[in-house]
């Protein structure tokens, strides 16, 4: 347990720690006093927001919290998980205290009284995700909003965080630092060990050289870990590493395709006789294109080794010595590239590895979501999204060939795979290959397979015989870059063994900014939404409607644009009103201009929308809602990505928390 929760202790938030811990052993077992029945459904509304007709008020329920029969300290009462959310029916003064009568549902229905000093106000479903801190200093959690407002606006804010880092984390911490804890070493995946970190409020904060940032309020409600950390080494010990190719055999691949294999044959020959052989696996996937009712071409994708330790290393060989070119074109230059990734995400059991990458070798541009000829009618930010689902921080690297042929193809391609590769603070992990030269080719598949391999050897503690030093820049960009993807695999790797908690906070200040390096691939901080799997069901059907109506022509630009942010802010906002804000979108989107973070179409105005967008940007928007939804079906058909409480898990209450820009 790191110092921070020493600093935590100090400032007295132990017992609030406790409070969680006891109320979570409550919400398990059934309650002592009979619970008091929900009232029937009536046209009761629950209280508006001040200024905010058309939202309603919401809490989320502090640890220990209990519902009570009559706003009475002395009433009956049953326990309420922890940061449970209900909205808001009634407020009412009982002498010194403050009273609210609650219910979980818009219908009227109430569940009883929670003392007003046990609960938060929560305006909106926005939560916060801790990006992999690699390349990144740790996010620091204040004491108070103007401690962490001037931070900001300082302009020696780098060496003021560094002195507030290292005070918090001094053994003891120091007395008079206002840092309430510090973001964890090791990185939370909040897809693997779910924490709560909602939004309460958002100030945006803009230094004299124009800068911004927001100043977020937040609480925390970390999920308790029984496991007992242990050092690095130790903990590393059992870190294994895969490399899955993903390889283009369409006609044009033949040479690079015997390439390929020859590395694969050479790392494996290189670990034979050593001890990292029981930690580095290989395996490939190939991919074509659509068929169109070519035989020749044979297969869109097909899985050719899956990696697994139950096989020895060279269990590969044979398989990928059957690989080879198509034997006829395809139809254009594009192939579906997302198709074979798509693949490997699928059935590669990735949960086997700590260091997860896929290289992905092709000549050509991938099909996008809008393609006809897609296999799976994903794009690229949809496919990103399903390699950082449920754990899995697969580092995607792409080695494009620009061979002379496909000139024409080059640009497309290279915009492509330099966002699908990006992998945050590191950048994007594309390699191109000038005049697709088998030479180059050769060593670029060396370089990268054998870095792959150094960052598995040095993380378990072993060493592998040392390749030839980079020679370029590009060469040695390569090998920086793999230093630090390899570093955010530990940190991914030893979040997951350890259950690595949030910080322990209740309440607390935080930037969405990086204030040693504001730069957008550094931020500490990801903005997601709280969705239970019944409402992204909802979302799904409402992104579908709304699709289907355009196609048909039922819907004109203004009432599409209209409906799409509308279910953009409802869900952002509360998304149990989804529906109301579908039938009345002028209405609710007008009352969601507050909202600390908005999707991309959020910042599009109507007018813009209208007459300033054109013909083709307008379809852009079409063809990503139908992207969107692809992925939404993708997500609700995994049942381990969602987190349930309470038994809640496996059924329609359970929780995902969704990147706010997979939003519509």
């Amino acid at each position: 347990m790191n110092s921070v929760v020493q600093r935590v202790a100090q400032l007295t938030l132990a017992f609030c720690l406790l409070v969680a811990a006891i109320a979570a052993a409550i919400a398990q077992t059934p309650p002592t006093t009979p619970p008091a029945a929900p009232s029937q459904a009536t046209s009761r509304r629950p209280l508006a927001m001040a200024g905010q007709e058309g939202l309603f008020q919401r809490i989320i329920a502090r640890p220990g919290a209990a519902i009570a029969e009559r706003p009475e300290a002395q009433a009956p009462s049953r326990p309420v998980p922890g940061f449970s959310v209900f909205y808001v029916y009634e407020r009412k003064q009982v002498g010194q205290e403050s009273w609210l009568e609650v219910g979980d549902a818009l219908d009227g229905r109430t569940q009883g009284w929670i003392a007003g000093a046990k609960t938060v106000d929560w305006k909106h479903n926005l939560v916060l995700a801790f990006n992999n801190p690699a390349g990144r200093e740790r996010a620091l959690f204040f004491d108070t909003a103007d401690v962490t407002r001037r931070l900001w606006l300082s302009t020696t804010r780098a060496a003021d965080a560094a002195r507030y880092r290292q005070e918090a984390l001094a053994t003891p911490p120091a007395a008079s630092s206002p840092v309430i804890a510090v973001e964890p070493e090791t990185y939370v995946d909040i897809t693997r060990q779910f924490y709560f970190l909602p939004v309460l409020s958002a100030e945006r904060v803009t230094t004299e050289q124009g800068q911004p940032a927001r100043l977020l309020e937040v609480i925390s409600a970390p999920a308790p870990s029984t496991r007992r950390a242990t050092a690095d080494a130790e903990a590393l010990r059992n870190f294994k590493g895969v490399v899955v190719f993903v390889v283009d055999t369409t006609i044009s691949m033949e040479p690079y395709i015997v390439q390929t294999r020859a590395a694969i044959e050479r790392v494996i020959s290189r670990i034979r006789d050593t001890a990292v052989r029981d930690n580095f696996r290989f395996g490939l996937v190939a991919y074509r294109d659509h068929m169109g009712g070519d035989p020749a071409l044979e297969y869109v994708t097909q899985p050719v080794y899956l990696p697994s330790f139950a096989d020895a290393p060279d269990a590969i060989l044979p398989n990928i010595a059957k690989v080879g070119q198509a034997k006829a074109n395809n139809r254009d230059w594009d192939e579906d590239a997302i198709a074979g990734l798509k693949l490997a995400l699928d059935k590669v059991n990735w949960t086997e590895f700590g260091g997860r990458y896929i290289v992905l070798i092709t000549d050509a541009g991938t099909r996008d979501a809008h393609d006809p000829l897609s296999e799976t009618r994903l794009g690229i930010a949809e496919l990103k999204a399903l390699a950082r689902t449920e754990g899995k921080q697969i580092a995607i690297h792409a080695i494009h060939l620009r061979t002379p042929a496909g000139q024409p193809n080059h640009a497309r391609a290279e915009q492509q795979y330099r966002e699908l590769t990006d992998f945050g603070t590191v950048g994007p992990l594309y390699y191109p290959v000038p005049g697709g030269g088998e030479a180059p080719f050769r060593q670029a598949v060396d370089d990268l397979a054998d870095h792959i391999l150094r960052q598995v050897a040095q993380a378990v503690g072993h060493q592998v015989a040392a390749q030839r030093a980079p020679q370029t820049e590009a060469e040695r960009q390569m090998a920086r870059q793999a230093e630090m993807v390899g570093t955010a695999m530990r940190l991914s790797y030893l979040g997951r063994t350890r259950e690595q908690a949030a910080p322990d906070l209740v309440r607390s200040f935080v930037l969405d900014e990086d204030p040693a390096d504001p730069v957008p691939a550094k931020k500490p901080l990801d903005v997601r939404v709280l969705l239970t799997k019944n409402q992204l069901s909802d979302l799904a059907k409402a992104a579908r409607a709304i699709s289907d109506a355009e196609t048909a022509n039922r819907l004109s630009p203004g009432d599409f644009f209209a409906q799409v942010r509308a279910a953009t802010g409802a869900t952002a906002r509360d998304p149990r009103r989804l529906s109301e804000a579908l039938r009345r979108p002028g209405t609710f989107i007008d009352a969601l201009k507050d909202l600390p973070y908005n999707s991309p179409i959020m910042e599009i105005t109507p007018e813009e929308w209208a007459t300033g967008m054109p013909a083709a940007q307008r379809r852009e928007v079409v063809n990503a809602l139908r992207a969107k939804l692809r992925l939404y079906e993708e997500l609700n058909s995994q049942p381990s990505l969602w987190v349930g409480f309470n038994g809640r898990q496996g059924t329609g209450e359970a929780f995902y928390p969704l990147p706010i820009d997979q939003l519509p």
